[in-house]
């Protein structure tokens, strides 16, 4: 079944089947969300909702082991993903409000919503510690992204609960490769020609909705950036409704077979609300998701699940049992593994995790591993010369102390913009208000106030994990020698943050209390808010 009022004429072929009611117009239920309050979801959203699969959201933490710093931060993939999808569908309700010459269908409005909703399916425990840092740990050298598994989440939610997409005005399999499409992106990307199945080019800015793959503006991001915020208590000052507010399609400067794309752009006053979401997504990295203690944390957690990964059989539809590293590749046997795994570890009576279950009652008992050095790398060309002489005193300092260098750890964190070291304002395309079809770009004059000196960043760490406490002469003796032999900064970290944060309209006041942001982790206590951001409760560094 169609839609008779978005349908074109050749839908309504005689071939074709029934039409049906606009699907701009259906209402399933209204959730109550913090962050957005009343969300209306089409009913075949709730349908996709109420499933084992989508369910499973409710036991994955956004945030992985971010709560352990930042007490507010136990929000979860659930309710992330119904944002996305309610601000994916009001941004493509106001385009379609604003511009009827698109022609985007309600079959468009639906696609891009269930993208939405189902684009996180295939995160495993944790979040992005799963996939980002168990998975390499565990599968050396394989290619995997937790975008593929959504896709194939998505597969197995459809057909284990046999959605009937069709009745709800959905042509297959041409929406459900649009659905994937979004998620994943492409599976064809030869340049200069159009990669996707789902849509054709001249409906070429739907792709840019859920994961823009063009500048990074997404309403993926505008949810997680007003979620997270909330729950680790800090300040966004992106405003997503002054884009939704803003935002028209424009024909922009680029051709794929022949024909022009089309481009999302914003007003031209809007590039200062843009810096402020960048900007944010660089802060939340800094002060939360890279986080000095929330990242000795998800180490540890890491290294337990990694203990524990050969102990833990996770059965399948028949007989066949898997490892948690093994289930990702059958999509029955994921959807049984989420953060519920940290609490089987912890109480398990079974002597095979015994080495597991020490690491994460060190973590119940506030005894961490230890950031015993950090060094902000602000040259590509010192990678390798920095790396090979911390690895140098890494060995050095373990000989002189007699201590084993596998105890330490090191871990190179990247900061930037989303774009590493390109500016994403660069790929954005602005319009005039008196000439609000033609699509340009910024140019960096314009802008020279609002930029950066640099869109990127590097941190190189180094991670004691050994069992100790501050005042055991081991942990004291690797911090000495650490501050000898890297005077550029501290053993705690401090001097390398604080060259991270400075910007030239960084003010006496803000210099004065940066240092005391990233003071020792107090032991068997949960850092609070207030000690997270002392002296610079209003003002963004």
């Amino acid at each position: 079944m169609i839609c008779s009022k978005c349908s074109t004429l050749a839908d309504q072929a005689p071939d074709k089947p029934n039409t049906i009611d606009c699907q701009f117009n259906v209402q399933g239920k209204v959730f109550n969300d913090p962050i957005h309050g009343l969300v209306p979801m089409h009913p075949l959203l709730v349908r996709i909702i109420d499933t084992p699969q989508f369910q499973r959201l409710r036991y994955i933490k956004q945030l992985g082991g971010a709560c352990y710093v930042y007490p507010g931060a136990t929000h979860n993939r659930f309710e992330h993903s119904i944002g996305v999808s309610h601000l994916a569908g009001r941004l493509v309700r106001e385009l379609k409000e604003r511009q009827p010459e698109l022609q985007i269908s309600c079959r468009d409005f639906l696609c891009v919503q269930i993208a939405g909703l189902c684009h996180d399916l295939g995160h495993g425990p944790f979040s992005h510690l799963f996939d980002g840092m168990f998975i390499p740990k565990v599968s050396t050298g394989r290619k995997w992204k937790h975008e593929d598994a959504s896709v194939a989440m998505f597969d197995h939610l459809v057909d284990k609960n046999e959605l009937k997409m069709e009745q709800h005005g959905l042509v297959l399999p041409e929406d459900l490769d649009f659905i994937k499409e979004q998620i994943a992106g492409p599976i064809d990307k030869t340049p200069g020609k159009w990669a996707y199945k789902g849509r054709p080019e001249k409906k070429s800015f739907l792709y840019e909705i859920i994961a823009n793959k063009r500048n990074g503006v997404d309403v993926d991001k505008w949810d997680y950036f007003a979620r997270d915020s909330y729950y680790l208590g800090l300040q966004s000052n992106f405003d997503h409704d002054r884009f939704i507010n803003f935002a028209r399609v424009c024909e922009v400067d680029e051709e794929v077979d022949g024909k022009k794309m089309s481009q999302i752009c914003a007003r031209d006053k809007e590039v200062d609300n843009l810096y402020d979401m960048f900007h944010t997504r660089f802060s939340l990295h800094r002060r939360a998701y890279q986080h000095r203690v929330v990242e000795a944390i998800q180490l540890m957690i890491r290294d337990a699940l990694v203990e524990a990964n050969p102990h833990i059989l996770i059965k399948g539809s028949g007989v066949k049992t898997f490892r948690m590293s093994d289930t990702v590749f059958d999509m029955e046997v994921y959807s049984k593994l989420t953060d519920h795994v940290f609490e089987q570890i912890l109480y398990s009576p079974s002597s095979d995790l015994d080495k597991a279950r020490k690491i994460l009652e060190r973590i119940t008992h506030r005894r961490l591993y230890k950031c015993v050095g950090q060094i902000l790398k602000d040259k590509d060309n010192l990678e390798d010369e920095v790396m090979d002489k911390i690895k140098k005193w890494q060995s050095d300092v373990a000989s002189e102390n007699h201590l084993d260098p596998n105890d330490f750890e090191l871990r190179v964190i990247k900061i930037d913009y989303g774009m590493k070291k390109d500016d994403p304002i660069d790929q954005m395309r602005f319009y005039k208000k008196d000439n609000p079809t033609k699509a340009f770009k910024i140019s960096k004059d314009q802008v020279l106030y609002l930029r950066p000196e640099s869109f990127s960043q590097q941190q190189i760490r180094i991670y004691y994990k050994k069992e100790t406490d501050e005042t055991d002469e081991t942990i004291k003796a690797i911090k000495d020698d650490w501050s000898i032999k890297f005077p550029e900064s501290h053993a705690d970290g401090s001097q390398a943050v604080v060259a991270v944060v400075l910007g030239p309209q960084t003010s006496v006041e803000v210099l004065a209390n940066i240092g005391q942001m990233y003071e020792e982790e107090p032991q068997n206590s949960a850092r609070t808010e207030d000690q997270e951001k002392p002296g610079i409760k209003k003002q963004e560094v």
